[in-house]
């Protein structure tokens, strides 16, 4: 790549990285108890343009290095803490944040990619189910010092591109005719994201444990 079209990407990241910089300082200097929707709404576009800056980042190494795209991503799903496994035939996906709202549509690419690369080393490690027919439920942990207002309605997340990319790896179909799905929410430590897909025998058996196990769970 031209070093002069390199110049102008890394500046372009600086001119990004400023703003950034001064949307952190005003959600720092915001009173979030009166003003809780504009906390909201800075902290959005907070995230999101950091994100945005971290897939500059990203493309301008895939354009100006010999690093392969699916090397770095895998790397990309080891920091961000995505964990795939499968025991007991159950396989769970962990995501170290909540799913991003529908109208997100930066985090979600920002998050796909690493999943994608993640779930592929995976497979090339482990073996994997193939579920014909199963039972995806998706548990939206909520860090438990978070305010209720903060927890959002599972209609405004995006579940169908995340579920659309595991299902790549080991669904014959995600459609409503082989695939019940369930939403629930917990309390954490921290805000994440756990998916657990299995054979429908196996759901009713491994919901009684859950609840067992976890106090917070919400009722289906």
């Amino acid at each position: 790549m031209d070093r002069k079209i390199i110049s102008r990407r890394i500046a372009d990241i600086q001119n990004g990285l400023s703003r950034l910089s001064s949307h952190i300082c005003a959600m720092d200097s915001l009173d979030i108890q009166r003003y809780p929707e504009n906390y909201e709404t800075m902290s959005t576009e907070a995230a999101l343009r950091a994100e945005g800056i971290a897939c500059q980042l990203r493309n301008l190494l895939y354009a100006s290095t010999s690093v392969p795209k699916a090397e770095y991503l895998v790397k990309a799903g080891e920091v961000h803490g995505i964990e795939v496994s499968y025991e007991n035939g159950i396989l769970e996906v962990s995501l170290p944040r909540l799913l991003p709202k529908k109208k997100m549509r930066q985090s979600s690419l920002f998050l796909l990619d690493p999943l994608h690369a993640t779930l592929g080393q995976y497979a090339k490690e482990h073996p994997m189910p193939h579920f014909r027919e199963c039972v995806v439920c998706i548990s939206h942990v909520y860090d438990h010092e978070l305010p209720d207002w903060c927890l959002l309605d599972y209609d405004n997340l995006q579940q169908k591109q995340i579920l659309d990319a595991i299902a790549l790896y080991v669904m014959a179909d995600d459609s409503g005719l082989l695939c019940d799905a369930y939403n629930t929410t917990e309390l954490g430590d921290q805000n994440g994201t756990r998916i657990y897909i299995m054979e429908k025998s196996r759901f009713a058996g491994w919901l009684s444990g859950r609840e067992k196990e976890l106090k917070s769970i919400s009722d289906f």
